[in-house]
């Protein structure tokens, strides 16, 4: 029984309060320990531990400038095979008075966030410096269906001609639907859940140097149940998706 509850609160530790008894039953299995999710709850309750996390809900802004692409995606969120569907969006943080915009690609095979791109203004290049380093990244071959709300950054000619260029298919939310996009919205609810509202910022400079580090953590570190016990990157490599 000691040795449970070290384990528990270790990994508990490990993941700085983030995880709740769901995702610290993951994190022991997966290295190779059974352990009864209804156990560790029930551990962590005698210790007084539990996740800090307390989710809030957001918007997205949507635009009415250019020409919006038919809803390809139609809410099928899985994907078979990386870079076959990737889902784009922008998100809104606020600290001191100032504002940090956040512009990430996420591949729908795994939950991993392929690419990002932020800035001070909620501008066209940072769309575009998205959208570049995606390609870059997945070695100019990824072809994939890019879905994203109707915000005015994705119904832009020069955006709209490069994917096109680059040989993806264009696909967007219904008009104010955000649940068309419910993948890229959980992804900013569980960023702001685990990292924003739980750190203290001096200035949108640091958050913006601090978003590589969680950025890198859920894709690397955070397990999820639905890809079985393990981070984005584990499920990729282990499936043997380079």
């Amino acid at each position: 029984m000691a040795d449970s509850r070290r384990k528990d609160q270790a990994v508990y530790a490990a993941h700085r309060g983030l995880f709740g008894y769901r995702r610290v039953s993951l994190a022991i299995r997966s290295d190779g320990e059974l352990v009864n999710h209804k156990k560790v709850q029930r551990l962590m309750n005698e210790l007084g531990i539990r996740s800090r996390v307390r989710r809030k809900k957001f918007r997205s802004y949507q635009g009415e400038v250019g020409e919006a692409a038919p809803n390809l995606l139609n809410r099928e969120f899985t994907a078979s095979r990386p870079n076959e569907k990737w889902v784009t969006d922008v998100t809104e943080f606020r600290v001191a008075g100032k504002k940090l915009y956040l512009s990430p690609v996420m591949d729908l095979y795994n939950g991993e966030i392929v690419a990002y791109e932020s800035s001070h203004r909620p501008d066209f290049p940072m769309a575009m410096g998205m959208l570049h380093k995606a390609v870059k990244k997945r070695g100019g071959v990824a072809k994939p269906l890019l879905h994203s709300d109707q915000g005015w950054h994705y119904r832009m000619q020069p955006y709209q001609a490069a994917l096109a260029r680059y040989g993806m298919k264009q696909s967007m939310s219904r008009k104010g639907n955000c649940f068309d996009n419910a993948a890229m919205e959980n992804f900013f609810g569980t960023l702001k859940a685990e990292y924003f509202h739980l750190t203290d910022f001096e200035d949108v400079d640091t958050l913006q140097a601090g978003l590589k580090g969680y950025i890198d953590y859920y894709n690397r570190h955070r397990v999820k149940s639905k890809l079985g016990g393990l981070s984005p990157v584990e499920y990729r490599m282990r499936a043997g998706k380079n």
